[in-house]
């Protein structure tokens, strides 16, 4: 009871006109970050944690706070509009989001991510507040063997984000990914591999610059191949059929719930993150919908899903961070940093050296979630204009817009390179009809896979035995394995088989 009532009076301490104002600005201005493709809510946070140097503690906490929320709801802003997501998290909210925008439901399309990032938000900040004990102690049961499955578990979703059916397909292209996260050095010993003597990839393939030949070159080749210059991104704008964005919230509510649940989750297990979260959410609302024939075809169900997902990640992000000291995701990690500038130790001593701090986190969180939802309202106003653009006017612009992106990030030149070879790659995958989002879940795994795996054999001595003896690793594999066969042909025309003669 406590922890409330130093909840609400944290609230009523931030609610002041200067605390309300830089909130305000520093929300909008993460929703900017968030929406130009190659920047981030991580990136923004970095940016601004040195400009907060001179500042308070608590107008610090105010303006990284605020990036953060906004970063990862403006992601999902380009994935809607213009097919690239603006930060790795909204890459799963591209799925359904893009289509729906291309049938004529920009507007509405973003109004409902708007509402799902709000309440993902909320359901974040209520775990944050009242479950860290329990979270914390689930977070400290994972260890390399649970990470290293938990990122196998992670790939083998790919079979469910094909349009298809084809699951074979997404593993082709999840595994693909995969293989490439192997490039450059690796984390134990630092040997360099599958570089050819390119010193450029020592680092590795950088993920942005990827994600934005992925998503955003097929769509400008094939939209320009077209050579369609009188219509524009909105092939239905005379579309009769109405959408009511409060009507598919309310009848998503089970969903919303769920995904709220998982980004949470999630987000409280060290070093995995708002990424993961989407994916998962998604994957498990196309496993349990009525309509899974509609993923990835323009799905509310589908946007629902991944959208507040990765905003409930925050709060769960947090929850390690702030009580373990171990960051939840990247945008924490560089959060860690900014805490610790500002005099702020967190870790075990944290509620003893700060008592009230969790929950003023908390209530901060639930201000920037309004803030988010209302400055989200005025995008979803303004923003789908964007549509009515033609073709000839709008590519070149995505265009420019994506190299820049691909290139501010390191000011490194090589990173254009991989963004136009991933760009091919990511044509020629379009073609055959093979989906590109794997590659880019593959990618956010690899190190995460490749890494645990092999310090869970050097702790073991070589031995697999621990996968097959500590519980978590065991229901892990379990899920994997029914996931995998889930998703063959012969299990659903078995279930079809049954279901029929149940009837």
């Amino acid at each position: 009871m406590s922890t409330f009532i130093a909840f609400f009076q944290s609230l009523i301490q931030l609610i002041t006109p200067m605390n309300v104002l830089i909130l305000s600005l520093s929300t909008v201005c993460g929703i900017l970050i968030g929406a130009l493709p190659g920047l981030s809510a991580t990136m923004g946070i970095a940016l601004l944690a040195g400009l907060t140097y001179t500042m308070n503690q608590d107008m610090a906490l105010i303006v990284l706070i605020g990036i953060y929320v906004g970063g990862i709801y403006g992601g999902s802003i380009s994935a809607i509009l213009i097919g690239i997501p603006g930060t790795g998290s909204a890459a799963a909210t591209l799925l359904d989001g893009y289509p729906l925008a291309k049938k004529g439901f920009g507007r509405e399309a973003l109004s409902t991510t708007t509402i799902a990032s709000f309440i993902g938000t909320l359901f974040g900040m209520l775990c944050l507040t009242a479950l860290t004990p329990a979270l914390q102690t689930v977070a400290l049961k994972f260890a390399s063997h649970e990470f290293a499955l938990l990122a196998i578990f992670g790939v083998t979703i790919c079979g469910t984000l094909t349009t298809d059916g084809n699951a074979l397909k997404g593993w082709i292209a999840g595994f693909f990914g995969l293989a490439l996260s192997m490039v450059g050095y690796e984390q134990l010993f630092s040997m360099p591999r599958f570089t050819f003597g390119v010193i450029s990839l020592y680092n590795g393939i950088a993920f942005v610059p990827a994600m934005i030949g992925l998503f955003g070159l097929p769509n400008i080749f094939d939209n320009l191949s077209r050579a369609v210059t009188t219509t524009s991104l909105h092939p239905n704008k005379d579309n009769k059929m109405k959408v009511s964005v409060l009507g598919t919230v309310k009848g998503n509510l089970g969903g919303i719930l769920r995904a709220g649940a998982i980004g949470t989750g999630v987000g409280a297990i060290p070093g995995v993150g708002e990424d993961v979260a989407a994916w998962l959410s998604y994957d498990v609302a196309h496993r349990s919908s009525k309509k899974p024939e509609e993923f990835g075809k323009g799905s509310f169900e589908g946007l629902i899903a991944a959208e507040c997902a990765n905003n409930a990640a925050i709060g769960g992000a947090l929850i390690p961070l702030l009580s373990l000291a171990i960051p939840g995701s990247p945008p924490t990690a560089v959060l860690l940093g900014a805490l610790q500038l500002h005099g702020i130790r967190p870790g075990p001593m944290l509620t003893f050296e700060f008592p009230t701090f969790i929950p003023y986190m908390a209530a901060l969180l639930l201000l920037a979630g309004f803030f988010m939802r209302f400055f989200g309202w005025i995008v979803c106003q303004i923003a789908p204009k964007i549509l009515n653009i033609p073709f000839f006017i709008l590519m070149p612009i995505v265009a420019v817009l994506s190299i820049i992106g691909a290139f501010a990030l390191n000011l490194n030149q090589f990173d254009l390179v991989i963004m136009f070879v991933f760009g091919i790659i990511g044509y020629v995958f379009m073609k055959l009809q093979i989906p590109t989002a794997p590659i880019v879940l593959g990618l956010i795994l690899g190190g995460m896979a490749d890494f645990n795996f092999r310090r869970a054999f050097q702790a073991s001595q070589g031995s697999a035995t621990p996968f097959f003896t500590r519980p978590i690793s065991v229901v892990v594999i379990v899920l994997i394995l029914f996931t995998m066969i889930s998703q063959s042909g012969l299990y659903k025309r078995l279930v079809k088989k049954i279901t029929g003669r149940s009837k």
